[in-house]
């Protein structure tokens, strides 16, 4: 184990995670740097996690540390000079009907529903379409941090639950889910539009996305949403459309 000396926290350390089939990428081995003990992850604690690039699944805290691929990269939105895409501004308004709520992290039956629906018709046979309670609520509902339920309601009816990290320097989203039905609607679009739109209400600089990965179709989208951020070799810079992946 290694000590972050740049950490508040001088106790926290890490460790480097056994090789595990890629997520995103086939054919290939991960492995992630988790952070400990959890106890001593804070807001403030993660806040500076987050800045190094660091991500969170419950109470699970880490970051990419692969033994021959570094494709995954941090990014963050801009949020002072974000302008959104054409696209975006026709998502926006074609979800102007829906009602925005924020809840603390609860479990909620309608919730998992949802939940449930949304894994059985988006990632059949991923493991996670066959979660029980217990499973979601570890997932979802387990934070050391400042964590917030986004519930999108339409006529009534929970279509959307967004989950995302309150930072001192921004917001960082974790994962939504929403009504496959309602694919038409770009929930997921219009999620990380209203995560941008509540960081400039709350006078936050950054929304952070998660790993970028160019050879990943469901993680390269991120490059949608400008100016960003992206953090290479200690640093964050700004993100052009020459990335190396």
């Amino acid at each position: 184990m290694t000590l972050l000396t740049e950490l508040p926290i001088q106790r926290l350390q890490f460790y480097l995670t056994a090789p595990y089939p890629c997520s995103y990428l086939p054919d290939r081995l991960a492995r992630s740097q988790v952070a400990t003990p959890v106890a001593l992850i804070d807001t403030p604690v993660f806040s500076e996690l987050a800045r190094q690039g660091f991500r969170r699944s419950g109470h699970y805290v880490y970051r990419p540390r692969c033994d021959t691929c570094a494709a995954c990269h941090p990014v963050r939105v801009r949020v002072a000079d974000f302008v959104p895409r054409r696209s975006q501004r026709r998502c926006l308004k074609r979800n102007d009907d829906l009602e925005v709520v924020l809840r603390p992290l609860e479990f909620d039956e309608t919730h998992y529903a949802l939940y449930r629906r949304y894994q059985a018709t988006r990632h059949s046979g991923g493991g996670m379409d066959t979660d029980d309670r217990e499973q979601y609520r570890t997932f979802l509902l387990t934070s050391g941090v400042d964590s917030v339920l986004a519930e999108f309601s339409l006529d009534g009816r929970v279509v959307m639950v967004g989950l995302f990290d309150r930072l001192l320097d921004g917001l960082s989203a974790v994962y939504a889910f929403f009504d496959p039905e309602l694919a038409t609607r770009s929930l997921g679009v219009y999620n990380v539009l209203t995560l941008v739109g509540l960081a400039r209400d709350m006078g936050l600089p950054y929304v952070y996305l998660g790993y970028w990965i160019k050879e990943s179709a469901k993680m390269a989208y991120k490059s949608d949403y400008r100016p960003l951020e992206i953090f290479r070799y200690g640093i964050w810079k700004p993100f052009t459309d020459t990335e190396p992946a």
